[in-house]
Formats: structure tokens, C-alpha cells, sequence
């Protein structure tokens, strides 16, 4: 009998540092004995990263090739199933589990983070699709709940990224101490009257502790924009990181002090290389995360008007805040390999 194929579904191959984070991460966690088949928006660039078959997520004809030839179909982590950025998403992997369900492909929700759903359909749909899964995991406890009030058996375990095998990043060596990494991405709440307070902030924050300011873009399409304004702001005493590595983009973190970060997976990875993190929230998956560890931070909704504020609120953080403690991260970075227990489970 041949290796078992399993093909893999997410928001894989569009240059987003955490989805990019999330396939690495499922890739490091699926038995050895299993062949993955990639489904990407970049299938080439994809296949090249990890030498893994691939094929273009939205080229129909190819996709129910791939199905075909795969005895396994996973929901790749993150937040796939929601409707508040977009009416289309839900639908789209929502029809793919449907098809594989249809097919009789075993199918996984691996490391979920569910909502918001805020019509009755993408709601219907979802609770159809998790309801038809051999196995679901999800990353937060809203999730769980909404799958516990559906009754749909499933694990809670924390972002399967905890678990991602970090590298050291060679450019940082010649880069100075202390450091401070900081993550914006485009987005309405980021209004220019926000980013320019944020921005008036991080300057006094640096002038005051003397730290390097990495601006870490991880989309550059919504993100190197807003790093390359910040960085004209701070010429001498920051610098741009680009990396489309997941795992480098995690090393970057190790002996960073303090990191700022609207995006959920540079918080995660921050957090878990022992950065003291502060969190700019955008979306209701950056507050859950914000109260599961305690991460001091503001709703970008709520953010102060008053530089001086902001800077203060930053500089007293920086020098009286505190990480979370080794021990902490090793029970986040162990219940993140439930997720690698499951698909064991369901694929062996």
C-alpha cells in the first residue's frame, strides 16, 4: 500500500507571515509515514520552501485533481471560517471540506480559531463542515465553546505556532542591543492619526531606553508600507526585516525585550522567544489572546489620543513589565503538540 496522501488547506502561499507560520508548523507535525499536497496562491513558491507537491488553490480543475489523489483533507489553522473580513473565505473552505466530506476524504479542522459568524449561512455551513470532521482541534476557548454549544467533540490546545521550531537569524548579529520589535499592519482602525501618534510614540520610547526598533512587516502587501514610514522616522536606530521564513521570522524574536504587535502570530511568536509583548488589537482573535495570557495592550478603537500617553504607558511597560515566565511558555509550547497528537490520531 502506498504513503497515505493528506492535502492541505489554508490561507497558504500569500506572502502572510502567520499562515506561512501555520503551514511550516503542520508540515513539522504530520506523521512521517504521510505524503502532503499543498493547496497555495502561490504553488511554485511554496513548492520551492518546502519541496512539497502543490497545487493553485483557486484553479478548480486542479483542486479536484488534488482531492482525487488524497486520502486526507486538513483545514490548515488560523482563522479560515469567519465573515467579518470576508463573505467569500467561509464559503471557499467551506465548499472544499464539503467536496472532500462528499468524496469520503477523512477529514481534519486543524488548529482553528472559529468566528466571528455573523450570518446565518457561513453559520450553518460551518457547523455542517466541523460537524462532518473525523478530528477538530481548535486555538482558543470562544471556539470551543461555539463547537461545545453545537456539541461537536473536539481538542482545545493552544496556537499550534507555540510549537514551530525557531532559527537564528544571521543579519541581527551586527544589529545593536537592547531591541525592540515592532508589527503594524495596514487596516481601518489604523487611521493616519493613529499611525502618526504610534509612530511620534515609538520615538520617544526609543530616545527614552535606547533600544533598536526591528520593524518586522510580515504581509508585505499590507505591512512594508507602513515599516518604511516608521523607519524615515527612526533612520539610524531601526531597520526593516523582511523574511518570508516563518522560522526566521520567529528567531528574529529571541532577545527582543519588548515587542508591539497588531498581528496575532507576531505576538504568539514573540511571546513564546520570551519578548515582553504589548498588543495593538484589531480583531476579536488579538483579544482573546490578549486575555488567555495577559498581554497589556489597547483596542485600536480605544487607543489614546495623547502621545505623551502612549509613549509613557510603552516606556513604563518596557522597564517594569514582565514576559511570561519559562515555565509558561513550556505549557503553552507542550499543549500546542496536541495538535500534532491528532492528526497521529487521525492519520495513522
Amino acid at each position: 500500500m502506498g504513503k497515505m496522501r493528506v492535502l492541505l488547506s489554508g490561507y497558504y502561499g500569500k506572502g502572510n507571515g502567520g499562515d506561512e507560520a501555520l503551514l511550516a508548523t503542520l508540515l513539522q507535525m504530520l506523521p512521517l509515514d504521510v505524503t502532503p499536497v499543498v493547496l497555495s496562491g502561490n504553488p511554485e513558491e511554496t513548492h520551492r520552501r518546502y519541496g512539497v507537491e502543490c497545487y493553485n488553490r483557486m484553479a478548480v480543475l486542479q483542486v479536484i485533481k488534488a482531492l482525487r489523489s488524497c486520502d486526507a483533507f486538513v483545514w490548515g489553522g488560523g482563522s479560515l471560517i469567519q465573515d467579518a473580513t470576508s463573505s467569500i473565505s467561509p464559503f471557499y473552505y467551506g465548499g472544499l471540506m464539503t467536496l472532500a466530506q462528499v468524496m469520503g476524504l477523512k477529514t481534519i479542522a486543524w488548529g482553528q480559531g472559529i468566528g466571528p459568524l455573523l450570518r446565518s449561512q457561513t453559520r450553518s455551513l460551518a457547523k455542517g463542515n466541523f460537524a462532518g470532521c473525523t478530528q477538530v482541534s481548535v486555538r482558543d476557548r470562544s471556539s470551543s465553546q461555539l463547537l461545545s454549544d453545537w456539541s461537536i467533540p473536539h481538542i482545545l490546545a493552544p496556537d499550534p505556532v507555540w510549537a514551530l521550531e525557531s532559527k537564528p537569524v544571521p543579519e541581527l548579529v551586527d544589529l545593536p542591543k537592547p531591541r525592540i520589535a515592532v508589527t503594524l499592519r495596514n487596516h481601518p482602525q489604523l487611521t493616519e492619526n493613529r499611525l502618526a501618534n504610534l509612530t511620534q510614540a515609538l520615538v520617544n520610547l526609543q530616545k527614552e531606553t535606547q533600544a533598536f526598533i526591528l520593524l518586522l512587516p510580515f504581509q508585505k502587501s499590507e505591512d512594508l508600507g507602513i515599516a518604511e514610514k516608521i523607519h524615515t522616522q527612526l533612520p539610524d536606530v531601526s531597520r526593516v526585516l523582511c523574511s518570508e521564513d516563518p522560522q526566521i521570522l520567529k528567531g528574529v524574536f529571541r532577545g527582543v525585550e519588548m515587542s508591539i504587535g497588531m498581528r496575532l502570530h507576531s505576538l504568539i511568536m514573540a511571546a513564546s522567544e520570551g519578548s515582553r509583548c504589548f498588543a495593538l488589537s484589531y480583531d476579536p482573535k488579538v483579544n482573546r489572546l490578549m486575555e488567555d495570557l495577559e498581554i497589556p495592550g489597547w483596542d485600536l478603537k480605544d487607543l489614546p489620543d495623547d502621545v505623551d500617553l502612549i509613549s509613557k504607558t510603552w516606556i513604563d511597560y518596557y522597564n517594569n513589565g514582565a514576559a511570561l515566565s519559562p515555565h509558561k511558555i513550556q505549557s503553552l509550547v507542550n499543549g500546542a503538540f496536541l495538535h500534532q497528537d491528532l492528526l497521529k490520531e487521525a492519520l495513522t
